[in-house]
């Protein structure tokens, strides 16, 4: 049954999708809870069951009527003579986990609890969550809630409302999960006036059990469902996600978009930190590169994740980003071109046959460039003879047709041939039928009849069709793997589990040399001196020039300390430079542990980027690639990814900065050399990895020289976290 990679299905945590079948496609159903009062929620969720055509038997239980809505109720769960698959609880939370037991006893295979006064209530209604997840996950009963709307199925072989919205939504090919059940009746209404069908519908509420991760693995596979959205305010597992979304999205036989709304986007900042990288790396942050890493689509609004999955229900993506505009008024043309090219669409060349055939077909005062203008007169015979020649053209990847209401216009005409025209074309095409009134005939047949989104302004179906540009792109990307490099771990390892026993938050200068060593990171000569007659006779080793830094796990900022002299051109320069050095910083930092200075070869300038590692406490260990030096926090243009990483992934993160043109060269510049900062990322990836007793780590800057030409560590340090177990046997299981 599974489509996807075998390796997905054995993630540490997932639930079988085989044991949610009866969550969504149960034989019998017990609402515990069901009430006569029109006003209780036990009400609305037994009649939504009834009124929506429920397939399967229904048991109303409530020890205080004979019967509801017309069926015979039961006083307790235990009194059901027959077998019963899913229980749904509408009880009071403190007699939630009593009536949990009794439903075990009658074997019950799975449960709904859409009553709330748990988690999120605090308190006594933690350790009631706690205690009913226990027991449902000893006996193997899964359970969606609590403090959830419920869920719906609209597959006919078992039509289930099993939800207090307010109707049974229409059939359809998208699935919706929400962490959020009032934006679930909003979303319901929504849909309704919209004419958006679903396939499933799931209020998630607390995640004590069913989690995300069980619905995306259950998803995955279903038959009914071709797009899957989502709105999160949190992660369970964000790791397992990863793995899992990204064979859904891309790797698995049958792919399916995932589209996300991911709230809380301003809620946090960045945490306070030593590092650049700690400092930087906000939740928000890391969520986007998850997502990107896993080929989720991230939106911001409801409205867009409806845009999208009506387009993505087609099931057609574009091959490319180019794009052909049909349309019957000058303004909204140059409008929808306007937004294609600010979405990153490109406009499609046509080609002088094309050219030739359109004028057999359009007046002369016609546009026969991108956009073609078939003039506000246009009846239905031009759209199609324009459609069908635009879509013939090998430079014309998708089609966006543009209608705006004249009186002369005849639109279910023309909604009728741009509709089978789209239908019998392997090209996305995307309709914009400007307006609401004069246009709703059109738009009727073009949702009813084709099954074909329409748009009410330009941008929307350009932005639109620049996310399916995207997702075929990620599509069609080269597949790589992470690479494991020869290092010497164990040598890494001591030191690091030697700060960690002696307590200290920092490496020493030499210890963090020590450890990228290991790793193979392109370092500069380097000696540590205690004193300044040990740097002088360190720098006639090495040779000047030399840069000399104050070395102490307490000044982890140098610059700013005062500690760093540059370009020092002679022994005698470097013997001053120290002694004035240690003398000062001891007067300035009495607390610091002095441990002398280092003294390092003086590199060639190159273009200055910084690495980063942090330790997030809910991703584990994240990577930071951007531009470097002394300005970093200002600038931030910094890209993240969650370790571990895959070779195209490295390129991805280099190329996503906003900078990137200095990297690939400006002004008759040469370009970098781009490929060993990838090697240097994948380093500090399998480091991270490796190695969890690192909180964060900062290699800033690293001078990168021109293409072919390397790189060089001009300054890094590592912070221990000493909380840290070793985790990366577990970290281990998501390399590829």
């Amino acid at each position: 049954m599974n489509s996807y990679p075998e390796k997905t299905q054995a993630l540490k945590g997932l639930m079988n999708a085989q044991s949610l079948e009866s969550i969504f496609y149960p034989k019998s159903i017990a609402v515990i809870g069901a009430s006569r009062r029109s006003e209780a929620v036990g009400h609305a969720v037994f009649k939504n069951l009834i009124n929506g055509g429920y397939e399967g038997v229904l048991y109303p239980v409530n020890p205080k009527a004979l019967s509801i809505h017309g069926v015979r109720c039961y006083k307790s769960v235990s009194e059901i003579p027959d077998p019963v698959d899913l229980a749904i609880l509408i009880v009071h939370a403190e007699h939630c986990l009593e009536t949990f037991r009794e439903c075990l006893k009658k074997g019950v295979k799975a449960a709904v609890i859409i009553s709330a006064g748990f988690k999120e209530v605090g308190g006594e209604g933690i350790q009631i969550e706690k205690k009913i997840t226990q027991l449902a996950r000893k006996h193997g009963v899964p359970i969606l809630g609590p403090n959830c709307l419920g869920l719906i199925n609209t597959d006919p072989r078992v039509r289930m409302n099993a939800s207090f919205g307010r109707a049974m939504p229409k059939e359809g090919r998208i699935a919706f999960i929400s962490q959020s059940g009032a934006l679930c009746t909003s979303v319901l209404d929504y849909a309704k006036g919209a004419n958006i069908g679903f396939s499933k519908f799931i209020s998630m509420g607390n995640k004590a059990d069913i989690t995300e991760l069980q619905l995306l693995e259950y998803l995955a596979n279903d038959e009914q469902t071709d797009v899957i959205l989502m709105y999160l305010e949190n992660l369970s597992h964000p790791r397992e996600m990863l793995a899992l979304a990204r064979s859904i999205t891309g790797d698995a036989k049958v792919c399916k978009p995932i589209l996300a709304i991911k709230a809380g986007r301003t809620a946090q900042g960045a945490r306070a930190a030593s590092s650049h990288t700690g400092a930087l790396a906000g939740s928000d942050d890391i969520y986007n590169a998850l997502f990107e890493q896993g080929g989720i689509l991230r939106v911001e609004t409801v409205q867009e994740l409806f845009d999208y999955a009506q387009a993505f229900s087609q099931r057609k993506l574009p091959k490319g980003s180019r794009v052909a505009i049909i349309t019957n008024a000058g303004g909204p043309g140059i409008m929808t071109t306007d937004a294609c090219v600010r979405y990153g669409l490109e406009m499609a060349e046509i080609s002088d046959a094309a050219k030739k055939e359109l004028r057999k077909h359009l007046p002369a005062t016609a546009s026969f460039n991108n956009p073609v203008d078939v003039i506000g007169d246009a009846q239905h015979q031009r759209y199609q003879a324009a459609l069908e020649i635009v879509l013939k053209e090998k430079t014309v990847d998708a089609a966006i047709v543009i209608l705006t209401p004249q009186a002369m216009t005849d639109i279910e005409e023309i909604a009728e041939v741009v509709g089978r025209i789209a239908s019998q074309s392997d090209k996305p095409v995307l309709a914009c039928f400007m307006g609401i009134v004069d246009v709703s005939g059109g738009v009727k047949v073009l949702e009813e009849r084709w099954k074909m989104p329409a748009y009410r302004f330009p941008e929307s179906a350009a932005r639109t069709l620049a996310v399916m540009a995207q997702y075929g792109e990620w599509m069609r990307r080269p597949r790589t793997g992470v690479r494991n490099f020869s290092v010497d771990q164990d040598r890494a390892r001591k030191i690091l589990r030697r700060a960690v026993r002696e307590k200290r938050k920092a490496l020493y200068d030499y210890e963090t040399r020590e450890v990228l060593e290991a790793y193979g990171f392109p370092l500069l000569p380097m000696k540590l001196a205690p004193d300044s007659e040990a740097a002088a006779k360190a720098a006639e080793e090495i040779g000047c020039p030399v840069v000399v830094k104050i070395s102490s796990p307490q000044i982890l900022h140098k610059i700013d300390a005062g500690g760093v002299a540059l370009s020092v051109k002679t022994a005698a320069d470097v013997r001053a430079a120290a002694d004035e050095m240690l003398k000062r910083i001891a007067k300035t930092h009495p607390e610091a542990n002095l441990l002398g200075v280092t003294v390092q070869k003086m590199a060639p300038k190159g273009r200055e980027v910084i690495l980063g590692l942090n330790k997030d406490p809910l991703f584990g260990p994240t990577l930071m690639f951007g531009l470097g030096g002394t300005y970093v926090e200002v600038m931030k243009d910094v890209t993240f990814r969650v370790a571990p990483i895959r070779q195209l992934s490295a390129r991805h993160m280099i190329r996503a900065i906003k900078s990137f043109k200095i990297l690939e060269g400006v002004r008759g510049e040469k370009p970098a050399d781009l490929e060993k900062i990838a090697e240097c990322l994948e380093r500090l990836s399998q480091l991270a990895v490796e190695n969890p007793e690192i909180a964060e780590l900062d290699i800033n800057p690293l001078f990168v020289y021109d293409k072919g030409e390397g790189c060089s560590v001009i300054d890094a340090r590592i912070l221990i976290d000493l909380s840290g177990a070793d985790k990366s046997a577990e970290a281990a299981e998501f390399r590829d």
